[in-house]
């Protein structure tokens, strides 16, 4: 994937005056491309004179940042002890085998990425996804389905 690194001088740009403002630059430059392309981030240390390790191991320590391309829709698979006693592998199951992906993988078409995560706090919801920063809860595999035909419909009209 090519980075327009003139979309990365002008984030850039809007930090330049800013003292020690990689995170703020980081998410945003997570957030146009949907990940921290290689080349963006050798941008960000040339122009910022920072070490490239420095950027390396602020985008690996925060989970919020990818290395790797994510998908255009994020779906977080609540796997918390609460969620998990009440059916999360079953719908972390039936999402996986719906994208033919495993957690953590994003589709070839990069339209979805799945990821686990621990908990997110609403265990009264269990079992909870989390689509695109909208909670979804007391799900179980035929709600799984409808969840699913709701995305993949409203993709279909955005193509």
């Amino acid at each position: 994937m090519n980075v327009d690194l003139g979309k990365v001088d002008k984030l850039i740009d809007k930090y330049r005056d800013e003292e020690a403002a990689y995170i703020p630059l980081l998410q945003d430059i997570n957030s146009e491309f949907r990940y921290l392309p290689r080349d963006a981030l050798k941008r960000v240390s040339q122009k910022m004179e920072v070490p490239l390790s420095h950027l390396f191991r602020l985008a690996t320590f925060y989970k919020s940042f990818s290395l790797v391309p994510r998908g255009e829709h994020e779906i977080q698979v609540c796997m918390g002890t609460a969620c998990h006693v009440r059916g999360a592998p079953r719908v972390l199951n039936k999402i996986t085998q719906q994208f033919q992906i495993y957690p953590g993988e994003t589709t070839a078409d990069q339209k979805f990425t799945v990821e686990t995560v621990n908990c997110v706090g609403a265990c009264a919801l269990g079992p909870l996804v989390v689509f695109d920063g909208k909670y979804f809860g007391h799900l179980n595999l035929s709600r799984t389905d409808k969840l699913l035909e709701g995305y993949h419909e409203e993709n279909k009209k955005s193509s």
